[in-house]
């Protein structure tokens, strides 16, 4: 199949400058200038079909619009606390148990697939965590001893003991 030239055509605030290579699956890759200034690499498909339209600038624009709009949201912008952060970590997401839960214990969860209990822990946006268990205890056990090194600390610089209220203001 005859790749199509693309060079100089516009897609959104992309402008497809040169082909750089295929895909495995054998789409084009097109090296392209958006309008803010950046280069990208998008897929000749994503690029024709408008699934691509930006270098990610249109996302963070309409993202920027639409939590402005958000009355919810604004009433979080620059208050942190209220959110469940302490000292960049998501303190809520690691003390609160989903619903979706069947381990009965935050950050271990069952792999039916591999038959296996995996504990996991994220701080400051790293996983710290991530271990394979045949036996559910020794998976509660890894989780209780990260909780342990690396929460503990996080959850001790609150002003006041953490109750998973998210209103820790």
């Amino acid at each position: 199949m005859k790749t199509i030239d693309l060079t100089g055509n516009r897609y959104g605030r992309l402008t497809a400058l040169k082909k750089v290579g295929k895909r495995p699956n054998g789409n084009a890759l097109w090296e392209c200038r958006c309008t803010c200034g950046n280069t990208c690499v998008v897929d000749a498909y994503n690029l024709k079909t408008g699934v691509t339209r930006s270098c990610g600038c249109l996302r963070r624009a309409q993202s920027k619009q639409n939590c402005a709009k958000n009355e919810a949201f604004r009433s979080h912008i620059g208050n942190t606390a209220s959110l469940g952060i302490v000292n960049g970590t998501n303190v809520l997401a690691m003390t609160k148990r989903r619903q979706t839960n069947r381990s009965g214990v935050i950050g271990v969860s069952y792999e039916k697939g591999r038959e296996v209990w995996v504990a996991r822990l994220y701080v400051k946006g790293h996983l710290v965590l991530n271990s394979i268990f045949k036996d559910r205890s020794e998976a509660v056990r890894a989780r209780k001893r990260a909780e342990a090194q690396y929460l503990k600390p996080v959850l001790a610089s609150l002003d006041r003991p953490w109750n998973g209220d998210s209103s820790c203001n």
